[in-house]
Parts: C-alpha cells; structure tokens; sequence
C-alpha cells in the first residue's frame, strides 16, 4: 500500500508535521498559488491550508479528478474553503476550532481594558512628551455589562473571563436555547440596548454578514465600546467607523477586516478610537502550536478511514 502524501500549503507547527510523518505520511510543505494548486493538487490525498490560501471550487473540483480526500483547515473559520463544492464531490472538510478560543477570548479582553483606559492614546501621546493625565478618563470594567454575540466557544471563554473581572454578562445566540451562566436575550437589541461591551463571535454566513449595520450601532449606548474579533463583513466598517469618529461609541476594537489585508483608505484605519490589529487572535505559540496538532490528528483519522471529531461537513459521511 502507497504512502499518503499530504500537502501543507501554509505552515503548521512542527509538533504537527511530525505526527503526519510519524503516521507514515509522505508531507509536502510549500505555499502554491491558486494556478499552480490547481495544477498539483490531484496528485495529494490530503490538503492543509490556514487563512491564506483559499480553497475555490476549481481547485477542488481538480483534486477530485485525483486523489483529493480531505481538506484541513488549521484554525476555526472554513470561510476561504469552498465548503459545498467540497461536499458536492465527497471531500472530508476538517478544521480545529479548540485550538484558539482561549487566544481569541484573550485578545477580545485586551481591546476592552485598552479602550475602557485609553492605553494607546496615553502611550503615544507621552512618547512624544505630553502629559494628558485629565484627558484620559477612563472607566471600570468591573459593574459593567458586557454583551456576547455567539455564545460557542469563545464566547463562552469570553463571558468566563468577562465574570472573573466582576462584570454581568449577557449573550444573544439563537441556536443556544439554554445557559446557566449568563442570561440569553431573546434578540439581538435586547442585547444592544443593555451593554456597555459587545464583543461578535460568530461565523461569517450569509445569516450573519451585515449583522452589525447602522441600524444595530444606533441601538447601542452612547459610549458603549465594539470588539469584533471574529470574521470582517459581520460589521458594517463605515458605519462603525462614523459612530466612533462622531463620539457615538467610546471606541472599538478590530480585529478582522471584509478584505484582508484592508486597503490604506479603510475607514477603520482612520479613526484613532478604533484599535486595529491585524488579524491576530490566533496568534499565541500556544494556540499554533496546538492547532497544527489538531488539523493533524484529524488528517491522520480521515485517511485512516476513522471519523474525525471536527468535520464540517457531515453529511459526506452518509455517500462513503
């Protein structure tokens, strides 16, 4: 029996690489464009790829003509995987959504202690030698509300470290019917209206793109504070980016970007209340680290003919 071959199209922790190969897989690891993918793609039985690399249908579509099993996504979102061309021609879609909850609810705690004390302002301007103690009143977190969107994972992990700092916390999830920890609204301006913190962590569906509008950041209080830490397009960037600059909303974090990496003239990028980063919430040695473990583990039970505990696409399991 020939040996698996897997291509790794991005970069995986060596903790990762090093299970494939102790499996008795033959790894590949180099950073094709979406031609030259295409072009090779047929002659792998497994594909490896983290946000960079997008998954179209044509590239899938040659891989089936070949020997394309399993597409693993090292990381949470499977948006740059053409999921239902995927599913279309039988191919195991995989990805490691554990890996960076804790990295991602982190991040998402940072930008609410930074912007709740002006951190970034303070530090630039006393770099360049103003001292602007009375301009830089900030507030507590503790008492506050901080509202979840998408009580999975993360905003589970969100809402524990949102609790430890003394803070309610509410969550608005229409697929979670029960929670014992915070209290679910019933809709999402139920949970606008009533919190001082909203943080977004949920998919990028075409349910959710838009989620956020002009409409949804009215419904918030004056002064309120935005996290989105998830996926760009869920949150309308020019309506944000007014409400901060107009002093609607204290501030916002961004993590995520529609197009990534965003152009120069985003208006995000313009405002100095808005605190930008890009795209980093899964960027801990310790969240990589475990994630090419994961995506690995998951490859290694798919073309061993095992079930995987992460597929995205369940339903190929009922055409093997």
């Amino acid at each position: 029996m020939r040996d698996f071959r897997v291509l790794i199209n991005d970069e995986i922790s060596e903790r990762g690489v090093k299970i494939l190969k102790e499996a008795g897989f033959e790894v590949i690891m180099h950073h094709y464009g979406s031609e030259e993918l295409k072009r090779i793609i047929k002659d792998f039985d497994a594909l490896i790829v983290r946000s960079a690399t997008k998954v179209t249908r044509e590239i899938i579509e040659e891989g089936s003509k070949g020997m394309l099993k399993v597409i693993g996504r090292a990381g949470v979102g499977v948006d740059n995987i053409d999921v239902n061309a995927a599913t279309e021609k039988g191919i195991l879609v995989v990805n490691a959504p554990t890996a960076a909850t804790r990295s991602v609810a982190e991040l998402t705690l940072a930008f609410a202690l930074a912007l709740a004390r002006d951190l970034v302002e303070a530090n630039n301007e006393l770099k360049v030698g103003m001292w602007t103690k009375k301009k830089h009143m900030g507030f507590l977190l503790y008492g506050k509300t901080w509202g979840v969107i998408g009580y999975g994972r993360i905003g589970r992990e969100v809402a524990k470290l949102a609790k430890a700092l003394g803070m309610n916390v509410i969550a608005y999830d229409p697929y979670i019917k029960e929670a014992k920890e915070v209290k679910l609204t019933s809709t999402l301006e139920e949970l606008l209206k009533n919190s001082d913190i909203v943080s977004i962590h949920v998919p990028l569906t075409p349910e959710t793109r838009g989620l956020i509008g002009e409409k949804e950041i009215k419904m918030m209080k004056k002064g309120a504070i935005l996290i989105n830490t998830a996926r760009g397009g869920i949150v309308d960037e020019k309506a944000l980016a007014k409400a901060v600059e107009e002093g609607y909303l204290k501030g916002a974090g961004v993590d995520v970007f529609e197009e990534e990496p965003p152009k120069p003239d985003n208006p995000l990028l313009k405002v100095e209340r808005i605190y930008v980063t890009p795209h980093i919430g899964a960027s801990t040695v310790e969240a990589q680290d475990l994630a090419g473990e994961i995506i690995a583990e998951q490859i290694v039970k798919a073309l061993r003919g095992e079930i995987p505990e992460f597929i995205v696409n369940k339903n190929v399991l009922s055409k093997k």
